[in-house]
C-alpha cells in the first residue's frame, strides 16, 4: 500500500492461540509513514481469528472499520496472525 509522506496508517492484527497460553486478544496498531509503530491497544476475545476479532471490533469500537482483507502469516514462534488495514469511519 502506497502511502503518502506525513501519514499515519493503522492495522488490526489477531491471532491464534497456539500455545494455549490464554490470552486471546486483537491489537489496533498505529504506524507512520515508514511503517514504524506509533502506538497500539488491545482487547481481549472469545475466540481466536478473523472472525472473532472482527466481531469484538465491532462491538468495542464501532467506529473503526477493517478496510482490507485479513492477511494471514506465522510468527518464527509458530503462531498463526492475521493483519489487516483499519480506519475510522
Amino acid at each position: 500500500m502506497a502511502r503518502r509522506s506525513g501519514t499515519t496508517h493503522m492495522t488490526l492484527t489477531c491471532y491464534n492461540d497456539n500455545h494455549g497460553y490464554g490470552w486471546r486478544h486483537v491489537d489496533l496498531f498505529v504506524h507512520d509513514e515508514f511503517g514504524r509503530e506509533l502506538n497500539w491497544v488491545h482487547w481481549q476475545v472469545d475466540a481466536d481469528g478473523p472472525d472473532a476479532a472482527d466481531a469484538v471490533t465491532a462491538r468495542m469500537e464501532p467506529d473503526l472499520r477493517r478496510v482490507s482483507e485479513w492477511r494471514h502469516g506465522v510468527s518464527a514462534g509458530g503462531v498463526d496472525y492475521w493483519v489487516a488495514d483499519a480506519a475510522w469511519t
